[in-house]
């Protein structure tokens, strides 16, 4: 997917971006790590490991849904202000393919950012040697959200 035309509100989104993303148990868990990270863009790449697969051995449906999810709510963050925290609201996604592969790179775009809505387009693909498949699109609306003591990026 193509990287979104839209400017940052605040120079510091890439840091806030990687510290909570850094807190975040769950992409520890999948072993995930941060890759593009610009305005409207967050890609998030993991390896295929054996305690995240279903079982005929492709990386679980739950785990594609739970990275692009990230990657979405992060391409989000790096538009809201600076006092702005970001939760999603809903998801659809399509499983296109199995998630066989030896990593993965989901991709999170935004589409149409909001100052309190805002929508984004998910992609997975799994990827083996120098091939990359598509497996997976996500719609997702995300929220910011502010002035809430214990909600924070």
């Amino acid at each position: 997917m193509s990287a979104t035309p839209f400017d940052a509100q605040t120079p510091t989104y890439a840091a806030r971006v990687h510290e909570s993303f850094a807190r975040q148990g769950a992409m520890q868990t999948l072993g995930a790590r941060l890759g593009l990270v610009a305005p409207g863009v967050v890609d998030i790449e993991l390896d295929w490991a054996p305690g995240l697969t279903q079982q005929h051995g492709f990386l679980h449906a739950g785990m594609v849904a739970t990275a692009l999810d990230s990657a979405c709510g992060y391409a989000g963050l790096t538009l809201m202000a600076e006092d702005a925290a970001v939760l999603s609201v809903e998801f659809k996604i399509n499983l296109l393919a199995p998630a066989r592969g030896e990593r993965f790179r989901m991709e999170g775009r935004v589409l149409k950012p909001g100052r309190t809505i805002t929508f984004c387009e998910g992609r997975a693909y799994a990827l083996k040697g120098m091939q990359e498949k598509l497996v997976a699109t996500m719609a997702c609306t995300l929220m910011a959200v502010t002035g809430r003591e214990n909600i924070r990026n």
